[in-house]
């Protein structure tokens, strides 16, 4: 599976980049919005690209992308990891708040519902908890707080109850063995909506695992420190508990920022119908007041 930007004309027409400049991608995933950035600022500019998962940057270390300079990190700590290397100037950041294909599918950690895999669902394998650890050792009332705070399920007491009913017989530490647990607490008809039962789940588990909205919170904030006069901010999220912090954000700094979208940029049908993990996404963008 090869992975495919989503919004690509839209992040490119919001960043604009220009001959030479030089651009932060803080979640460079398969790089491809990178690599196009990449395109439009030759000959000499530069992209610093961050990822907290070991193996998305070294599937593109394989590549040897020319101008590319690539750093493991997590992009909460955007300032030092741009001090420490030494970027700039910079005209531009990207956040790309959804998560690789090529992570869902190939890294093995249980991202998935869809395959039966060990419930890890850490992006950077230096983190101590997993989601099994979640699973396995928080509190009933902790767990059903997390999928609602996260995931905002509807049925998050029942789950909780299931998995701590489970896991006094036996530890749960599979997607499969998870997926049995929360089939079995919700009703019959909420097993046939349209949004597949674990969804939601599957997501909470995720954010608490990953501490995803502090990150982007603390990714935001450190961005602005450091983008100068007229760079640009572009932020692709993919569920509204990303985009309420992003709309928040820009808004409580409105200040300092001009944002360049009134209404979120969301992709048409037709990308949507060749790449159906974009039909959540939304751009927000905004410019650094000179």
């Amino acid at each position: 599976m090869s992975h495919v930007p989503v919004l690509l004309h839209s992040v490119m027409g919001f960043l604009n980049p220009q001959p030479n400049q030089n651009f932060v991608d803080a979640t460079l995933g398969g790089g491809g919005h990178a690599k196009e950035i990449l395109v439009h600022t030759s000959p000499r500019g530069m992209v610093l690209g961050v990822d907290w998962d070991a193996d998305a940057l070294e599937r593109l270390r394989s590549q040897s992308i020319p101008r590319l300079i690539m750093q493991k990190g997590n992009f909460a700590h955007i300032e030092n990891i741009v001090a420490e290397n030494e970027f700039g100037p910079i005209s531009g950041i990207l956040f790309d708040l959804g998560f690789s294909s090529l992570t869902l599918e190939e890294s093995g950690r249980g991202f998935s519902f869809q395959k039966d895999e060990p419930l890890d669902m850490r992006y950077d394998q230096d983190n101590p908890r997993t989601a099994a650890h979640i699973v396995n050792r928080y509190a009933e009332e902790e767990i059903a707080n997390i999928l609602w705070q996260y995931g905002e399920e509807r049925y998050n007491r029942r789950i909780a109850a299931a998995i701590r009913a489970t896991r006094k017989q036996h530890s749960i530490q599979t997607t499969t063995q998870l997926l049995d647990v929360i089939a079995r607490a919700v009703p019959t008809g909420y097993r046939h909506s349209r949004m597949h039962y674990a969804t939601k789940t599957f997501q909470a588990l995720r954010i608490a695992t990953n501490d995803e909205l502090e990150n982007i919170r603390q990714g935001l904030t450190g961005a602005l420190k450091i983008l100068p006069p007229k760079s640009r901010l572009v932020v692709l999220s993919f569920h509204s508990l990303e985009d309420r912090i992003v709309k928040n954000f820009l808004r409580d700094n409105k200040d300092t920022l001009t944002i360049l979208t009134k209404k979120p940029i969301v992709p048409d049908r037709a990308e949507v119908d060749a790449n159906p993990r974009a039909r959540s996404a939304k751009l927000r963008a905004a410019e650094v007041i000179d």
